[in-house]
């Protein structure tokens, strides 16, 4: 009873626990009965339900499923608690004989561990987990060991403690390397960590379970080992990191630094200056060079900085006096090394000489960069030589560098221009002699093209033109030009590769500077020879005919001139004939006109022949201005009657003109007559035609031929729309008012109308047929079978069906035109137009399709004067014809009747 006092009365079964408890008595190691028994107990407080836990687990001892429910529970119901009150305590004990039974259960440790790191209890808590790994099997461990060292991790864990664990982590599972790294550069292990890093990238087959490359972990040792520099040891840093400039080669410049960085920490500075110095002259891309720059200008700055400091710290202590003295080592050096500029601190000067040399060689370095880019850029070489202006040695050290360098088959540029400007900078400087040297060097480099190596001899001669050396320039041009011999040529064959030299002589370029030199220089023979040696070669220009003829001619030689363009008219053709053609014609006519006719209608003759029609124009007209002034008239009709035929169509309106007035001038006007007329039945462009028409009609109409008027207008109506060309008609109503009477008025109307019937049918056909073509897409597109395309294409062209009067009207006008597309002109003029006008058949007012009621009106009779007398007369009917109905055609009523 004194044992039941310490239980609260609150604690004990009530009435509803009856039930429960009997069936706990009957069979109190059935689990079921206890959970049951547990869950009904959900809501009471947690100190009944420990005491049913504890009398369960009592009777099971070994239940995972009741351990577990139990601890989860304690553990959250202190977790409000701070981790020193009691109830941790409890739970540790708790966990401690739940272990008794529960050892081989991994979650109950993980639950009791986890507590123990919470509580921050690292003794107790490193002997469990030690106790936890000898109890689980070792397949089990990995479920540990994050725990283990989240524990090791915390701050305050000691060191050595924290390493020892992390080693026998490394034991067991070797692939979190990383993370023992990670922890080492925390706690400042930088040995360590460094031996780590290196094994990881010694070992081929390592692979990084937090995806980092061999190329990051590579960086972060090289950062380690230089930020670090005099805390490690044991590592050789200079091999290790130029085996990563070897490797990486988009992190060269920072790799070059960090090096440099590593001596200048372990103050071996003229050391990390000849790291920079080596990094500078051999990075090969401006971004890795601007940084190793960068790093290198500011160094320099830094020691500069330091040392002017430093001097005046040590003005300072003069000032305030020695305090201490020196001992006896710093002594002995000091009487020993005085007055030695060894022993001579104050290197100022030298440091700041040091930073103002670097940022002058900047231009020079940057160039070396690009060049190791690639050696071969010729802008480049130019480059460098501009950048010691005021230096000739070192400009001819770069010349002669560059020439070497450079491999004119792989050059970019041109090659040829660092010969030419070496030899140049030798001028310059009076030195001829080193500068033909230069330049017969440069004659015998085997360039990509044949116009370097002619850009090179011409510069020779140039150079010598300006020092007034005219016999070695003559010299140079025949050496130049010479064509080598048969042997050299074989040689040359044999070996596969033919160089350049062997194509000089047929360089026309080189030619062309040849024959200027003997025009100035020469005699007239030689240059005679040069330019039979070019027509030889077959390299000849239709500009150097001409300046070959040109040069005979100023000397007199006009047959010779004449042959020169006989020459050219044979090897070229059209179009670079033309230039030929034209000037020897125009040389002969002026030069012979009358007393070699004949020769001068066979050049002409030829010329013609061999011009296309396009071009023959101006030859035909200065054919027959020959045959004018020197020649025969009818000659020059017919040179006339021959261009008008030859001609392309756009310029035969104008050659017409030509012809007309020539004709006019000579023979007289009623000779274009028989032109105007050919001009018509020609085929001219409708335009033209017209135009052509309208001419020969105001030449009619002055010479009083109203008639032949009428039918040049009449034949020409047929090529005039009246809606597109209204000041055509308006010509032909203002002579028709002028010269005409009622009935041609007539007639010219009913002729508009059926051209303009035709043309209006000719679109309303090609309209058509662009709506069935749309709608033929339109039903393909949405799916049609092609019958059913084929019928409904059928429906659209034939003539559509109405019930009302006036579209069956409108649909039987539009079939009943006679199609008459686009007239084409034809020889029979005036019948023609009017069989065409009437061939349309016009629905009369009478048809028995249609009945259509006429409103008529009275017109009186001043309106048609003497006509409508004369009408009235002939039709039998009263003088008062002017209060009867006017008459109009079917097609004026049909119009009227649709007004109304």
């Amino acid at each position: 009873m004194a044992a039941n006092a310490e239980i609260p009365v609150d604690l004990y079964p009530t009435e509803s626990d009856l039930s429960y408890e009997e069936e706990i008595l009957r069979d109190p190691f059935k689990l079921k009965g206890w959970w049951r028994y547990l869950f009904a107990r959900a809501s009471a407080p947690l100190k009944k339900r420990s005491i049913l836990y504890e009398r369960a687990l009592k009777a099971l001892p070994g239940s995972y499923k009741l351990w577990h429910a139990y601890l989860r529970e304690r553990i959250d119901a202190i977790r409000p608690f701070p981790t020193t009150h009691p109830s941790y305590a409890s739970l540790n004990n708790t966990f401690e004989r739940a272990l008794v039974t529960m050892h081989h259960m991994p979650r109950i440790w993980i639950m009791y561990l986890s507590s123990l790191t919470d509580q921050r209890l690292l003794t107790r808590a490193r002997r469990t987990f030690d106790r936890a790994l000898r109890a689980l099997p070792v397949t089990q461990h990995d479920r540990i060991w994050p725990l283990y060292v989240k524990l090791v991790s915390l701050p305050g864990v000691p060191v050595e403690t924290s390493l020892r664990i992390y080693r026998r982590y490394l034991a067991f599972d070797p692939s979190h390397v990383e993370d023992f790294i990670d922890f080492l550069l925390q706690a400042k292990r930088w040995q360590e960590a460094a031996d780590r890093l290196a094994s990881l990238l010694n070992r081929d087959a390592f692979y990084s379970i937090k995806g980092k490359t061999k190329h990051q972990l590579w960086l972060q040792l090289c950062e380690l080992l230089t930020k670090h520099a005099t805390e490690l040891s044991g590592l050789k840093v200079d091999p290790i990191i130029r085996g990563g400039i070897c490797k990486f080669t988009n992190e060269v410049g920072w790799l070059w630094t960090s090096l440099a960085d590593y001596y200048v920490r372990r103050a071996l500075y003229e050391k990390a200056r000849d790291i920079f110095e080596e990094a500078i002259n051999t990075v090969i891309t401006v971004r890795d060079f601007s940084v190793i720059f960068e790093a290198y200008a500011q160094f320099e700055q830094s020691a500069l900085a330091a040392k002017l400091e430093a001097a005046e710290d040590d003005s300072d202590d003069e000032m305030d006096g020695e305090e201490g003295g020196k001992d006896g080592m710093e002594k002995l050096v000091k009487k020993f090394l005085e007055g030695c500029w060894l022993s001579d601190d104050n290197d100022t000067d030298l440091r700041l000489a040091r930073f103002e040399r670097l940022l002058d060689r900047r231009p020079e370095l940057l160039n070396s960069v690009l060049l190791r880019q690639n050696p071969h850029k010729v802008e480049q070489w130019h480059r460098r030589v501009k950048l010691f202006e005021g230096d000739p040695a070192r400009q001819a050290s770069t010349y002669v560098e560059a020439v070497k360098t450079v491999d004119p088959a792989k050059a970019v540029g041109k090659p040829h221009t660092l010969w030419i400007a070496f030899a140049k900078m030798y001028e310059e400087h009076n030195r001829l002699d080193s500068a033909e040297e230069i330049f017969k060097k440069a004659t015998q480099v085997n360039y990509k093209t044949v116009d370097h190596l002619v850009s090179v001899w011409c510069e020779w001669a140039e150079m010598e033109l300006r020092h007034k050396n005219f016999t070695k320039v003559m010299e140079l041009m025949r050496q130049a030009t010479a064509e080598p011999s048969v042997e050299v040529k074989r040689r040359a064959a044999a070996e596969g590769n033919e160089p350049v030299q062997m194509k000089l002589h047929k360089s026309l370029r080189l030619w062309s500077f040849y024959v200027d030199l003997e025009e100035s220089l020469g005699s007239l023979e030689s240059t005679r020879a040069v330019y039979e040696r070019i027509l030889d070669l077959r390299i000849v220009t239709p500009q150097i005919i001409l300046n070959y003829a040109f040069l005979l001619e100023e000397n007199k030689y006009f047959e010779d001139a004449f042959k020169v363009y006989e020459r050219g008219v044979k090897i070229f053709k059209y179009p670079h004939v033309r230039d030929i053609w034209v000037t020897y014609l125009s040389k002969f006519v002026k030069r012979y006109g009358k007393s070699k006719l004949d020769r001068g209608r066979e050049l002409f003759e030829r010329a013609i022949e061999q011009t296309p029609a396009q071009e023959v124009k101006p030859l035909f007209l200065q054919y027959a201005k020959l045959e004018e002034d020197f020649g025969l008239a009818k000659r020059a009709m017919n040179v006339y009657d021959r261009a008008v035929k030859t001609v392309v169509d756009n310029e035969k309106l104008s050659m017409y003109e030509i012809y007309i007035a020539r004709a006019a001038e000579i023979y007289g006007v009623p000779k274009t007559r028989q032109i105007y007329e050919q001009a018509l039945k020609s085929r001219l462009p409708p335009n033209d035609l017209k135009a052509m028409s309208l001419k020969y009609a105001e030449l009619e109409r002055n010479l009083g031929e109203i008639d032949r008027v009428r039918a040049i207008f009449v034949f020409s109506s047929n090529y005039s729309d009246p809606r597109s060309d209204p000041d055509f008609w308006k010509k032909r109503k203002d002579f028709e008012i002028q010269h005409g009477n009622e009935d041609t008025f007539r007639e010219m109307l009913r002729i508009s109308r059926s051209v303009s019937a035709s043309y209006g049918q000719y679109l309303m056909q090609k309209d058509q047929k662009l709506t069935v073509e749309e709608a033929v897409d339109t039903l393909k597109r949405a799916g049609f079978p092609e019958d059913q395309k084929g019928v409904l294409e059928r429906q659209l062209v034939a003539k559509p069906s109405s019930n009302s009067s006036i579209n069956k009207d409108s649909s039987a006008r539009a079939v009943s035109f006679v199609s008459g597309g686009v007239v084409e002109p034809e020889p029979n003029t005036i019948k023609r137009a009017v069989a065409i006008a009437e061939e349309i058949d016009w629905p009369e007012s009478d048809s028995d399709e249609e009945n259509i009621e006429i409103a008529q009106k009275i017109v009186p009779a001043a309106v048609f004067g003497e006509l409508g007398k004369r009408a009235a007369e002939e039709n039998g009917e009263d003088d008062d014809a002017g209060t009867k109905e006017s008459r109009f055609g079917a097609l004026e009523r049909i119009k009227r009747q649709r007004q109304h």
